[in-house]
């Protein structure tokens, strides 16, 4: 693992493809707006600049400023840096990498959790913390060292990023299209059924002309789901081989039961519970506990 801390498994791989449709879009954004601002010359430069900032999410400065800012991490106090660092030391110890290759961080969060940033962060909530063993603790730690040395962290923010043009305008077309159908409807219904057969033909020709862009926008979500997935099992595998897999299933036991007893106590209290469909499945980046559970068996049975 020492070899692969800055590393790319295939799950990171994948999530970098998945995202190239939405580059491409990206792209051609940001060319046209800069073209139409600064000149063709000058949207050489802009493009060259923006394709260069990508960088950023390799500059650890930079991915302190968005710890901080957008998901409002913040460093350790005194304290909890006392009983982090200890845990943090053994994990990386048996990983044969340098502690300090990462910046720890806390969330003030009641929830068992835990994230990998970027390329050099890793944060866990006060309730981890404070609140569960430090076996696992570093169980916790552990499968967030796995998203980096996959390079999953990393290569989610990048394709992001990079993709963040083409999602913008994709937001902007949606709430235009709303408010010309809202428009629409105020006159009559003949004029909101034309506009829907307009944007439809739009859409159609869209799909017609360059499908090999188009349709992988269309799936791309489906397809990142199902790599957050697959990277969620890898980063408990690695967790699994560095001896942490009876750690890792206690605390998916923790979890799943926490999601039993709010259920439990929807269902007394009267509230109507709604199961996700299979859409909305499909559309989920982690797997369920039972599945994580199951894939972490084999380690159990070597443990033994």
């Amino acid at each position: 693992m020492a070899e692969h801390q800055r590393g790319a498994d295939a799950t990171a791989v994948g999530r970098l493809l998945i995202h190239l449709p939405g580059f491409v879009v990206s792209l051609a954004v940001m060319a046209t707006v800069a073209a139409a601002f600064v000149g063709q010359t000058g949207a050489w430069v802009v493009v060259l600049l923006w394709l260069a900032s990508g960088a950023f999410v390799f500059h650890r400065p930079t991915e302190l400023v968005f710890a901080r800012r957008v998901l409002k991490l913040r460093p350790p106090l005194e304290q909890e840096r006392t009983r982090l660092e200890p845990v943090w030391r053994e994990v990386t110890a048996r990983a044969g990498i340098e502690a300090h290759s990462y910046e720890l961080m806390v969330e003030n969060s009641p929830e068992l959790n835990a994230s990998a940033v970027a390329g050099h962060v890793v944060s866990v909530t006060t309730y981890a913390l404070n609140e569960i063993p430090s076996s696992n603790l570093a169980a916790v730690l552990a499968h967030e060292l796995g998203h980096h040395t996959g390079g999953h962290a990393w290569a989610g923010l990048l394709g992001y990023w990079y993709s963040l043009p083409g999602r913008i305008l994709w937001a902007l077309t949606k709430g235009l299209a709303r408010i010309a159908l809202a428009i629409a409807s105020v006159f009559s219904g003949a004029a909101t059924f034309v506009l829907l057969l307009f944007m439809s033909c739009f859409l159609l020709a869209g799909f017609l002309t360059i499908p090999y862009i188009t349709v992988p926008l269309v799936i791309a979500p489906y397809l990142l789901a199902y790599v957050g997935r697959q990277s969620e099992l890898r980063a408990d595998q690695q967790a699994a081989a560095l001896g942490f897999a009876g750690q890792m299933t206690q605390v998916l036991y923790q979890l799943q039961a926490h999601e039993d007893a709010v259920k439990a106590h929807a269902l007394a209290t009267g509230q109507r519970l709604q199961e996700p469909g299979k859409l909305a499945r499909l559309l989920s980046t982690h797997p369920d506990h039972y599945t994580r559970l199951r894939a972490l068996e084999p380690y159990l049975r070597i443990g033994r």
